[in-house]
């Protein structure tokens, strides 16, 4: 997270020139009918201090007011991002785990029999196996809804015997009063059917509420709730979840299936674009997928070669910089990006020097498509930064270490003769 983002009631009154001007201000955006103020790594800092000038608490309920109508992408990413950033750092963590020991059984270091290996992979797979609850809590939040029935939706999708008999593929549906067929899939590790469910329960819960007497709101409402919420989930959402799920891998496999050369170009393309209007947040549901039904994913690799053609392009710049102020802003982003935050980056230097940012644009696109025609992947989700790179270990490492020098280095110089000196002093 490197953005403090305020929702507001006019927006006419934003001064952007004077907030660009603050010590410690990246970049401002009015995006999905946010403001958003780039501030880095340090965002934490300034959103303490923001609920104390506010007189704020954390979990205090949004003022009721007429909600201002999004379109369907902004909804969409700001519903992303709302949902995922939490949850980060359990699944980054876990990934990490997962993608080291993933490639050290692929190089034989380590034997994937042993008691070891299987207590390990439970710290690591455990987050994935079980993502629903952790998605379920985030999406109540995100949506103002009961969290512990959120997770009831949750447990429901994942009820051994739902998944037990998924997993043995004897029946496709089970049948309720003998006549209403429940399909059978396995929701472990999925992602789109919890988040629709999710976003039901947001509504059903508000409107059996309504109907229910106050004074029997307090066990009625949860019954009646889970009950349609649950069902629903199971017949209808689920299911379509699961289908939405499967057409977007397989729009994926079509992409790679004419060329994995080409799905890089793409993907190279389109990164460093759609983190600089906040929309990078789009890939992370479809990545998810991919660890949960084929065990592997070939697009977070893309996604830190776009990284590293950011932070490359940045350097570039830096010595085209004679002001030394400007020139250890530079420095600092450059430090950031490694660090796997490129908004710094980003909004502090590429915005600035247009070539720089398509110097990383092609930097993106020729070290992607060189790692997806060799097949690189990685076996766990985690962050795009330097601390992941032990992740890479395995068959696919060289080819990974040669599109990373790619995207740095192509950047860099592209960056180095495009970018013209700049004076500031």
């Amino acid at each position: 997270m490197t953005r403090l983002r305020f929702e507001l009631k006019d927006t006419s009154k934003i001064q952007e020139d004077a907030i660009k001007a603050l010590d410690g201000v990246i970049g401002v955006q009015f995006a999905k009918g946010q403001l958003q103020i780039v501030l880095g790594t340090s965002v934490h800092k300034y959103y303490d201090i923001a609920l104390q000038m506010l007189d704020l608490k954390e979990d205090i309920a949004a003022p009721a007011q007429p909600e201002k109508k999004k379109d369907f992408i902004s909804w969409f990413m700001d519903m992303v991002s709302g949902v995922f950033g939490p949850i980060v750092p359990a699944i980054a963590g876990a990934g990490m785990i997962k993608g080291l020991m993933g490639g050290l059984v692929a190089l034989g270091v380590v034997s994937n029999a042993t008691d070891t290996y299987k207590i390990i992979d439970m710290l690591a797979s455990g987050v994935f196996t079980f993502l629903p609850f952790f998605i379920a809590a985030s999406a109540a939040k995100k949506f103002k809804t009961n969290q512990y029935l959120a997770i009831a939706i949750a447990a429901t999708l994942m009820y051994p015997t739902m998944v037990d008999a998924a997993k043995a593929g004897e029946i496709s549906n089970f049948m309720f009063a003998g006549i209403l067929p429940i399909p059978v899939f396995n929701y472990s590790g999925s992602v789109i059917p919890i988040i629709f469910g999710v976003f039901a329960l947001s509504y059903i819960y508000k409107w059996v509420d309504n109907i229910v007497p106050e004074a029997a709101r307090t066990v009625i409402t949860p019954t009646i709730t889970l009950f349609i919420s649950g069902f629903f989930a199971l017949t209808v959402i689920g299911p379509v979840g699961i289908y939405i799920g499967k057409g977007l891998a397989w729009m994926l496999d079509v992409l790679f299936g004419i060329s994995p050369i080409f799905a890089g170009v793409v993907m190279g393309l389109i990164r460093p674009a759609s983190i600089l209007v906040g929309m990078h947040h789009a890939m992370t549901p479809i990545a998810l997928e991919n660890f949960a039904t084929k065990g592997y994913d070939m697009l977070m690799p893309m996604m830190f070669i776009a990284n590293l053609s950011i932070v490359g392009a940045a350097a570039g710049c830096y010595f085209k910089e004679k002001s030394q102020k400007e020139r250890s802003i530079v420095l600092s982003s450059v430090l950031s990006g490694i660090l796997g935050i490129t908004e710094p980056a980003l909004f502090g230097v590429l915005t600035k020097y247009k070539k720089g940012f398509l110097a990383a644009t092609i930097g993106s696109c020729v070290g992607s498509a060189f790692i997806g025609a060799f097949g690189v992947r990685l076996y766990g989700y985690i962050t795009s930064s330097i601390f992941s790179i032990p992740a890479y270990i395995g068959p696919y490492f060289i080819y990974a270490a040669i599109g990373w020098v790619i995207a740095f280095g192509l950047s860099f110089v592209l960056s180095y003769l495009f970018v013209v000196k700049m004076d500031r002093s």
